[in-house]
């Protein structure tokens, strides 16, 4: 999931009632100086014009700033009242006017729209800085806080108050004034580094295209042929085809593709981009924003990077990190030497004398799993229509929390984009979700989930969550559905996991909406558990044209299969996490080589094998340089451990379905939002710690489960 750079300070009090900033447009005309009459007050994407966007942040960005002005100058003594809740209802029209931007630049973006971007997210950070770095704020927020004990606050009142204090001076409030002007200029060139990177990469996606013809598709499904016919005739090219780097194209030709000439050409292509020493090349911006982390962590206190990040987490210290990566790295490589092994045969059978490559990898593992498991993927496709896995989706959200999923006719900001009303048991209204299934080239590659709404109270009502997924999976091509691929399936679920702990948020204070990101990867991670489970599948699982259930011998297929790989998916996971970690390791910058750094650190000291590529390399790693999980890559495996083990609660009760556990999993974890640290949560749902034994068992990486007493565990995540 990418996590959008959200406004975790305080909301506007009331609308806006001039225009600042915008030249020859008209109040009137802007649709964010209007309160939304559209259905369920769904933002207007039909006359939402990319020149409203300007005008709305910088009258945002000012009324902000006077609703802290207001709470600054209050004459009264600081109360919980006149400060913190103040605190926490203003900023409301600028997190409205950021969250629809940040969704549609990352998904219908253009030229002008990055442009925007470029301009105005080092202002919005600059914004950010003058609230945290308020000094008058900061000292009534301190007089709050002196005060908590005396104050009788109940636990949620608690919990906002230390978490507001903690963001403060996270963000540099207790710094002299030399150092907070040094930090603001870290942060601008930060904001704006990180735009320039994710640019590049959108650039580089964007460039590539493999134009092949027909003797070169040898081997590629009927599907892949027609998809990549489709692309070339779109740009008007005859009797030819066209291979991207979006993830549908790129990993069936890997798959499926005969040539391995043209294989290395589509991987080499995926994984030297941002590297090629031209205009998106992005190795200095890797270094520059390196280099800002460390001196920003420094001036904050902590010794490196990854060791700031980290003491805000469930993990606390980057040692606990690298525990956890390295238990699991020595096995998983050793898997992954084996899995090489078993295919080295078939690749000489191909090509004799030939060394296995890492462009090999996708084209042998699928024909070792037809072999070992008789599991043709190709055979699979036709029970995963996208209508099949969405609804499926929605089945099993009925049977867990008795949700209801209806269509519903509002505005949408692409024609590919469909929406639902989300009802509880009771009728009531949960929030809306959009799902944007297909890639295009204004949309960034991968899939995420994200908010043009978070919940929250207004006046003691609930106010409901607008939730959006956006993915690229597999479109459909000529008068065939989308059919996806198991991992879609399984990334399908998992960011349907995402909207769900954003739609059923029950929070009182929007500062209380978000908890650790070792925590948050929990719910998404937790759903794609029922994805391909045997009583799942037979659900939703049916032929798009017959409409026959799977067969059980496609199920037990699937369930045989399901250790199949891990060797190098665990790798090359674990590989990215790693990477992740060293370079915000780092305590004395100077200035080194991205490649040989990556190199040195994966495989002269991990050993990591030359067939094997990390999922991300420095050039192109988002989720790090232009996202939210910079020294937090390892979330994934972290919330892996509390996914398995949460699964495992369900199926104890001999019911993946059971009622009982998923009305705790909602009141214990979906709702909550960041109201509890994540191990008080995670503790209140399952009544122990998280046993590690479950994902190790997953992953292949153990045979049999630890044996403990009754209520004890192998691992204390966060203690």
């Amino acid at each position: 999931m990418k996590r959008l750079i959200l406004i975790s300070l305080v909301t506007l009090m009331g609308a806006l009632t001039m225009l600042t900033g915008c030249k020859g447009t008209e109040v009137s005309a802007n649709p964010f100086f209007e309160t939304w009459d559209t259905p369920y007050g769904v933002p207007p994407f039909d006359r939402i014009k990319t020149e409203h966007y300007m005008p709305a942040y910088e009258a945002a960005m000012k009324e902000h700033l006077a609703e802290i002005e207001a709470i600054v100058s209050n004459s009264e003594a600081p109360t919980f009242e006149n400060v913190m809740l103040a605190y926490d209802r203003a900023g409301l029209k600028l997190e409205e006017v950021n969250l629809v931007f940040s969704m549609l630049v990352s998904c219908v973006t253009n030229d002008e729209m990055q442009k925007i971007q470029a301009e105005v997210m080092p202002r919005l950070t600059a914004h950010n800085d003058e609230i945290l770095m308020n000094e008058a704020l900061f000292t009534k927020i301190k007089a709050v806080y002196d005060q908590c004990a005396a104050l009788n606050l109940d636990p949620e009142r608690a919990r906002l108050l230390d978490k507001t204090y903690t963001e403060f001076v996270r963000a540099g409030a207790l710094l002299d004034a030399a150092g907070k002007e040094q930090l603001r200029k870290i942060n601008g060139e930060l904001t704006s580094l990180g735009v320039t990177f994710g640019q590049h990469v959108l650039a580089e996606n964007n460039a590539f295209e493999l134009v092949i013809d027909e003797s070169q598709t040898a081997g590629l499904p009927e599907g892949v042929r027609a998809a990549a016919k489709e692309k070339a005739e779109a740009k008007q090219l005859t009797d030819k085809y066209i291979i991207t780097l979006d993830a549908p194209s790129r990993i069936a030709f890997l798959t499926y593709a005969q040539d391995r000439g043209l294989r290395e050409q589509v991987f080499k292509g995926y994984i030297e981009r941002g590297n090629r020493n031209d205009a998106n090349d992005n190795k200095q911006l890797v270094l520059d924003i390196a280099r800002l982390r460390s001196q920003k962590a420094k001036l904050l206190g902590h010794k490196d990077w990854g060791s700031y990040v980290v003491s805000n987490e469930m993990a606390k210290t980057t040692a606990a990190v690298y525990d956890l990566l390295d238990e699991i790295w020595t096995p998983a490589l050793e898997g992954a030497k084996a899995e090489v092994a078993e295919m080295q045969p078939l690749l000489n059978a191909d090509v004799p004398g030939a060394t296995f490559e890492a462009w090999d990898w996708w084209f042998y593992a699928d024909k070792v799993r037809k072999q070992k498991y008789a599991l043709d993927e190709e055979a699979l496709k036709p029970y995963f229509s996208l209508d099949n896995t969405v609804r499926g989706i929605f089945e099993l959200s009925n049977r867990l929390f008795g949700l209801t999923f209806r269509p519903v006719n509002i505005p949408v900001y692409h024609k590919d984009c469909s929406a639902y009303e989300v009802l509880d048991a009771d009728n009531s209204l949960i929030g809306i979700i959009y799902f944007d299934f297909f890639p295009r080239a204004s949309k960034n590659n991968g899939a995420w989930c994200g908010n043009y709404r978070i919940q929250r109270y207004d006046n003691g009502e609930r106010v409901a969550p607008i939730v959006s997924i956006v993915c690229n999976f597999t479109p459909p091509t000529g008068d065939k559905p989308a059919l996806f691929t198991l991992e879609e399936v399984e990334t399908l679920f998992h960011e349907f996991g995402h909207a769900l702990h954003f739609l059923l948020s029950d929070v009182k204070y929007r500062g209380l909406t978000w908890t650790e990101g070792d925590f948050i990867e929990l719910p998404s991670q937790v759903m794609e558990n029922w994805a391909v489970s045997p009583e799942m599948l037979r659900l939703y699982a049916t032929h798009y044209q017959t409409g026959k259930v799977i067969p059980d011998h496609l199920v037990k297929a699937i369930q045989n299969s399901a250790k199949f790989n891990q060797g190098f998916i665990t790798t090359e996971l674990v590989a990215a996490a790693l990477i992740d970690q060293d370079i915000h390791s780092i305590t004395d910058f100077e200035p080194f080589d991205v490649n040989v750094f990556e190199r040195d650190a994966l495989n002269t000291r991990r050993g990591l094998i030359p067939q094997i590529v990390s999922r991300y390399r420095y050039p192109y790693f988002l989720h790090i340089f232009d996202g939210e999980y910079s020294a937090g890559y390892y979330f994934y495996i972290w919330a892996e451990v509390l996914d398995k083990d949460a699964f495992r609660a369900f199926k104890s009760t001999g019911d993946i379905f059971n009622r009982e556990v998923a009305r705790k999993f909602r009141k214990e974890i979906l709702e909550r939002g960041g109201s509890a640290d994540g191990m008080t949560m995670y503790r209140k749902f399952r009544g122990m710690d998280p046993d590690k034994s479950a994902m190790l068992i997953g992953r292949g990486l153990m045979e049999e489960p630890i044996t403990l007493p009754v209520g004890v565990a192998d691992v204390s995540l966060g203690e």
